[in-house]
C-alpha cells in the first residue's frame, strides 16, 4: 500500500501537489496556534525565570521560595502548544472540532464565533490559505521525494515566524536555531547543497548582518535589528548555501524600503517607528529556496555577466 501510494505521488506532481496543498491547510490552523501561543509561552517562562531570580536573591527565603515554586507549577494549569484547547478570547467558550475546520469553517460561521458572535480576524484563513498554496507550490517544485519533505518544513518555519514576528518583532530562538541546524544536517544528508556551502552560508548570513547591525549602531547609537534576524539569516544560508544570500537580502531590504515608504505616505506612519525585518527576509529566502537558480541566472543575462 505505501508502496502504491508512493509510486502514485512520484509519478503525478498534481497528486502530489494537490495532496500537500491540502495538508499545509492543516498544517496552517496549527501554525496559527503557534504563532499565538509560542510567544506567550516565551513571556510566561520569562517571568518566572525573573521571579526565580528575585527570590533567589534573598538567601534567606531559598528554601521558602522552591516550596512557594513548587507549589504555585502545580497549581497553574498547562499552557502549550496542545493544552488548553482553542477557545474564543471573549466568551472563553471552548471551540468544538466542527467549527476548527481549515477555511470552511470560517466561512460558515460568517467569520463570528458560533457561541457569541464575536468576530474571528480573517488573519486565520489567511495563513491557512498562504500555507496550502506555499506547500502546493513547493511540492510543484520539487516533485516527491527527501527535498520536497525539507522544503515544505522550511516554508512552515518561515510562515510561523512571519507571523510572530509582525506580531510581537520576535523571532524566537525555538524555531530559528532549530532550522539552522537543520539546514546544515540536510546538506550532509541530502547534499542538494554541498555541506561547505551551507556552513559558510550560516556563517556568512550571521556575520554579515551582526556587521551591518553594529555599524548602524555606531553611526546612529540605534540598534536597526534584532538578533533573531542574524538567526534567521543564518538558518537561510545553511539551507541555500553562501550563492544566494545577496540576492535574498537585496530582495528583502527592497521590499522593506518599499513597504515603509507607502506606510509613512499613504498611512503617515512615524518614521522612527521599527519595522519588523523577519517578515521580508522569510519571503525572500523561501523565494531564493524555490527560484534561486533561476532569479540569478536571468540576473546575469541582463546584465551581460554570463558572457
Amino acid at each position: 500500500m505505501l508502496h502504491e501510494l508512493t509510486s502514485a505521488y512520484a509519478g503525478s506532481p498534481v497528486l502530489f501537489a494537490g495532496s500537500a496543498g491540502v495538508i499545509g491547510l492543516v498544517v496552517g490552523s496549527f501554525l496559527n496556534v503557534v504563532i499565538y501561543r509560542l510567544p506567550l509561552m516565551l513571556e510566561r517562562e520569562w517571568r518566572a525565570q525573573a521571579t526565580e531570580l528575585l527570590r533567589s536573591a534573598d538567601s534567606a527565603q531559598t528554601a521558602a521560595a522552591a516550596v512557594t515554586t513548587t507549589v504555585t507549577a502545580a497549581a497553574v494549569p498547562p499552557f502549550n502548544l496542545v493544552e488548553p484547547r482553542s477557545a474564543c478570547p471573549r466568551c472563553k467558550t471552548p471551540i468544538k472540532a466542527r467549527h476548527n475546520v481549515p477555511v470552511l469553517s470560517w466561512l460558515l460561521l460568517g467569520g463570528r464565533c458560533a457561541a457569541c458572535g464575536e468576530n474571528i480576524s480573517a488573519r486565520y484563513p489567511a495563513v491557512e490559505i498562504a500555507t496550502a498554496f506555499a506547500s502546493a507550490a513547493v511540492a510543484w517544485h520539487f516533485g516527491f521525494g527527501a527535498a520536497a519533505a525539507c522544503a515544505l518544513a522550511v516554508t512552515w518555519a518561515l510562515i510561523a515566524l512571519t507571523g510572530i514576528d509582525i506580531d510581537h518583532q520576535l523571532l524566537p530562538d525555538g524555531i530559528t536555531l532549530p532550522l539552522l541546524w537543520a539546514g546544515l544536517l540536510a546538506s550532509v544528508a541530502i547534499g542538494r547543497v554541498a555541506p561547505r556551502d551551507a556552513i559558510i552560508g550560516a556563517a556568512a548570513g550571521y556575520i554579515s548582518l551582526w556587521l551591518v547591525f553594529q555599524a548602524f549602531r555606531l553611526l546612529t547609537g540605534k540598534e536597526g535589528m534584532g538578533y533573531g534576524d542574524f538567526k534567521l539569516f543564518a538558518a537561510l544560508g545553511a539551507w541555500l548555501g553562501w550563492k544566494p544570500l545577496p540576492l535574498v537580502i537585496l530582495l528583502a531590504a527592497a521590499a522593506g524600503a518599499v513597504l515603509g515608504i507607502l506606510l509613512i505616505v499613504l498611512k503617515g506612519r512615524d518614521r522612527s517607528a521599527p519595522i519588523p525585518f523577519g517578515p521580508y527576509l522569510a519571503v525572500a529566502g523561501w523565494l531564493a529556496l524555490l527560484y534561486g537558480n533561476e532569479m540569478i541566472g536571468g540576473y546575469l543575462r541582463l546584465s551581460g555577466l554570463d558572457r
